[in-house]
Parts: structure tokens; C-alpha cells; sequence
């Protein structure tokens, strides 16, 4: 009887709602529940199993929808580059290629591209999409860059070479001007302002104007040799064949200041912050400060020929000299004897220029039987690099927008080369000068350079990028322009 009271308690738990302390069964289990009533112990095994019996949900709970079915297809998983990973054992392409094609047929199907970038046609939306995508746009914020990329395994596109035009985008006339290695005649102020040297004159031409200014005439007796401008643009040091250091006021064409010391001609001449140095034919350089009364401060005296180069590092620290002795020297100003002496070079050395890019490193060029540019750490004197460029070296100066340097040579090619540092791979080779490219100076903004020949012609190239865009320059073309006259 009581195995039949719990079997009636079941039915009506299950037909009237659950109460406490009865079992709640569904009702879809009800019907097909049978308990035995002969015995108790029939009765407890039988209520056993129905507590072994997990519990569903109550019905009212249970939240009903269509299955999610998603579209592998829009998934974009060629993003990750999970279709160009090879298998880790793989030993060769042909393995990783198969293994690429196994794993976009698992995940793709087989019907994907073998790129991964199959796209659903029009009428092929599945029914059972679980949600439609209504644009067109990447599903990650990194999608773009990454297709734009070509992916995140893929190397990155080749840059295309910058172009250099071939041509100069203007021609001055320049007569008297001297056909000599050993001068230095040609200068471009941070003002704009070009300083050229001819004969016994020195003029003045606005490169933003056109203008031409004549700043000097030195007289029947002596001839111009150097011209250098301050860095800040405003006064100009002209070096004289008698051995004179002269200083003059652009602005107001005036000699300010006349300085002696040297026994013959001042070839060369080099500007620091405060310091102006001079290189002559005496063998000697000296050092003029035009704060003091006196024509200099100090003698430099290591050349056994006459200087022809001298470059002030950027920082002020040190000075590098060139000279007819094959010789390269480096200075500081708390000795007035060099720190180093470069014997490497096999003719004169003229070209000198320090690098903007990287402190101790200078650069230098020899002359027709030397014709090799060589790259020297100042820190320790070690030579890191030289190359053989075929032909006398002139002149050398090292960009500031980019790390590219430009040197203008003299026998027997008189060319223009644009190389790219470290590897000093040729970026351009300019033409035009018939006789050696002897002077050379460059633009404010650095992205113009005048080269100066024997050949009477000052040449003006467009070769560098700016330092913001690094577009590449504008062909003007060598008729674009008038060709004009310096004086």
C-alpha cells in the first residue's frame, strides 16, 4: 500500500504541479514510469533510480532560436596567414605548399581560391546565415593595413628608387672662373645667398631674387682664393692670394676686418661657431677669432704641403685638414698638435665632410692617383670603408635630409655622383661639366647643390629630398630656364 501511495503521489506531482517534499518528474516521463508494488525493496531501488535521474530545465526557461551556422567564407582568416603557414616538419616548399592546401580545403572547403579571398556571389547567401554582413568593410580594424600590407607573413613591397634628375634646372655664366684643384670659390649661405669668387671679385647672387651683388674688388695685385660664409649667413671670409684673411658685411658690402699670418695664398677656409680657421700654401692653418685684436689665435702645423681642405665637425670638436701631402689630419682645440694623422690616401686630399648623422664619422676624397672616397671613425681612427670611384675626387658633402652624400670629380669623367650610405650603392651619376666639377655647395634646405667648373658655368641640381616628404624632385629640364650671367 505504501509503494502504491508513492506511485499515486507521482502521477499527481506530475499532472498538478510538484509539492514539497514529492519528487517532480516530467510529464512526458510519467506515463512510461511503472513501479513495482510487491515489495519495499522494489519500491526503494525504483525511487533510487529515479533520483539518479538528472533534472531537465522547466520548460518556460528555455530559450528557443535557429542554429548558428557561421560563413567561414567572410571570416577573413587569410589575414593571420594561417593558409601560407607551412607544417612544422615540413623540409620543403613543395611540403608547405601541400600542407597550405590540405588546411584551406579543411577550413575553406573546397570550392575556396587558393588565396583565401574567395567572396560570396550575389545569389549565393546561405539561408541559415546567422547574421548578414551589409558592408564592404574590413571586420577588424587591422584588416586594412593588413591588405594593404599583403598580409602579416608576407615581406613588405619593394620601395621604388628615387628619381634624380639628370639634368641642372638653371646655368649661370661664371668668367674668370679659375680652373685650379687647390681653390675654394664657391660658397651658399644659410641666408640664400651664393658667394662666388672670380678673378679679383667676389659676387653675390640671391638664389630666392636672382639678384646679383658685387661685395669686393681686391685690386690688380691679388685675386680672390676662398670664399665662406658664417652659419649664420651674414658675413662672408674671403681668403686672398697675398696670404689675407678679409671679413665683409653682406648687407652693407664693407670690410669689417683684414688679418694677416699666412706667407702666401689662403686656400681654404672653415667656420665653426666663433672660430674661423685657414688652411695656405705655407703649410699652415691658423686660427682667427674676430672677437680679439689679434690676426689669430693660434698655428696648426702638421701639413708638409700646402692645405687644401679643412671641415669643422658639427659639434665644434673637431677640425679635419687636407692636404697636398696625401695626408689627412684631425684637430682639436685643446692641442696643437693632431690627435690623428690618416696616411692612407695616395694623392692630395681636398674633399672633406663630417656626416649629420652620426658623430666621429668623417668622409674623404683623393686626387687623380688616390681616386678612392674613404670613411674614417675619428673615435678611434679606424677606416671603415673605401671605394674606388674612377676619377679624381674634388669635392664631398653629406646630405642632412637623408643619409646620402655627393661628391663632384675631375679627371677624366668631371662627373656628379649621388651615393647612399652605408652601402655606397650609386643613386645617380649627373653629367654636363667639360672640365673638372672642381667647386660645389649646397642649398639651405639641402635639397639643391651648385657645382662650379673650369668649364666657366655654375650648375644647379636638384638631388635631394626634403627633409619632411622625401618626394622625389621635379625634371626641370636644362632649357627651362634663361640661362644667365653671375656678373
Amino acid at each position: 500500500m505504501a509503494a502504491a501511495a508513492s506511485g499515486a503521489s507521482v502521477g499527481a506531482g506530475a499532472g498538478a504541479g510538484a509539492k514539497p517534499g514529492r519528487l517532480n518528474v516530467p510529464a512526458g516521463m510519467a506515463g512510461s514510469l511503472r513501479l513495482d508494488a510487491s515489495s519495499p525493496a522494489s519500491s526503494s531501488s525504483s525511487v533510487a533510480r529515479l533520483l539518479e535521474i538528472p533534472k531537465t530545465p522547466s520548460p518556460s526557461k528555455v530559450t528557443y532560436s535557429d542554429r548558428f551556422i557561421p560563413c567561414r567564407t567572410s571570416s577573413r582568416l587569410h589575414n593571420f596567414a594561417l593558409a601560407d603557414r607551412p607544417s612544422p616538419g615540413s623540409g620543403s616548399r613543395d611540403d608547405g605548399s601541400a600542407y597550405s592546401r590540405l588546411l584551406r580545403a579543411e577550413l575553406f572547403g573546397d570550392a575556396s581560391s587558393p588565396g583565401g579571398d574567395r567572396q560570396d556571389s550575389p545569389g549565393s547567401n546561405n539561408l541559415f546565415r546567422f547574421k548578414t554582413d551589409r558592408s564592404s568593410a574590413p571586420s577588424s580594424p587591422f584588416a586594412e593595413k593588413l591588405d594593404c600590407a599583403g598580409g602579416a607573413g608576407s615581406p613588405p613591397p619593394k620601395k621604388a628608387p628615387r628619381k634624380v634628375p639628370k639634368t641642372p634646372h638653371k646655368v649661370l655664366d661664371a668668367p674668370s672662373l679659375q680652373d685650379d684643384f687647390y681653390l675654394n670659390l664657391v660658397d651658399w649661405s644659410s641666408q640664400n645667398m651664393l658667394a662666388v669668387g672670380l678673378g679679383t671679385c667676389v659676387y653675390l647672387w640671391s638664389a630666392s631674387s636672382s639678384k646679383v651683388t658685387k661685395l669686393c674688388d681686391l685690386g690688380p695685385r691679388d685675386s680672390v682664393c676662398a670664399v665662406h660664409w658664417t652659419r649664420e649667413g651674414s658675413y662672408l671670409a674671403v681668403g686672398t692670394s697675398l696670404g689675407d684673411v678679409q671679413i665683409w658685411d653682406s648687407s652693407r658690402c664693407k670690410r669689417i676686418r683684414n688679418m694677416g699670418g699666412h706667407q702666401t695664398r689662403a686656400g681654404v677656409l672653415a667656420w665653426n661657431s666663433t672660430i674661423l680657421s685657414s688652411g695656405s700654401r705655407d703649410k699652415n692653418i691658423l686660427q682667427h677669432d674676430i672677437r680679439v685684436p689679434t690676426d689669430y689665435i693660434s698655428k696648426f702645423s702638421g701639413h708638409r704641403s700646402e692645405v687644401c681642405g679643412l671641415k669643422w665637425s658639427h659639434d665644434d670638436r673637431e677640425l679635419a685638414s687636407g692636404g697636398n701631402d696625401n695626408q689627412l689630419l684631425v684637430w682639436n682645440q685643446r692641442s696643437q698638435q693632431p690627435v690623428l694623422r690618416l696616411t692612407e690616401h695616395t694623392a692630395a686630399v681636398k674633399a672633406i665632410t663630417w656626416s649629420p648623422h652620426q658623430h666621429s664619422l668623417v668622409a674623404s676624397g683623393g686626387g687623380t692617383a688616390d681616386r678612392c672616397i674613404k670613411f674614417w671613425n675619428t673615435a678611434n681612427g679606424n677606416m671603415l670603408n673605401s671605394i674606388d670611384t674612377g676619377s679624381q675626387v674634388c669635392n664631398l658633402a653629406w646630405c642632412k635630409n637623408v643619409n646620402e652624400l655627393v661628391s663632384t670629380h675631375g679627371y677624366s669623367q668631371n662627373q656628379i655622383m649621388v651615393w647612399k650610405y652605408p652601402s655606397m650603392s650609386k643613386v645617380a651619376t649627373l653629367t654636363g661639366h667639360t672640365l673638372r666639377v672642381l667647386y660645389l655647395a649646397t642649398s639651405p634646405d639641402g635639397q639643391t647643390i651648385v657645382t662650379g667648373a673650369g668649364d666657366e658655368t655654375l650648375r644647379f641640381w636638384n638631388i635631394f629630398p626634403s627633409m619632411k616628404a622625401q618626394a622625389p624632385a621635379r625634371d626641370a629640364g636644362l632649357f627651362s630656364f634663361p640661362r644667365s650671367h653671375i656678373r
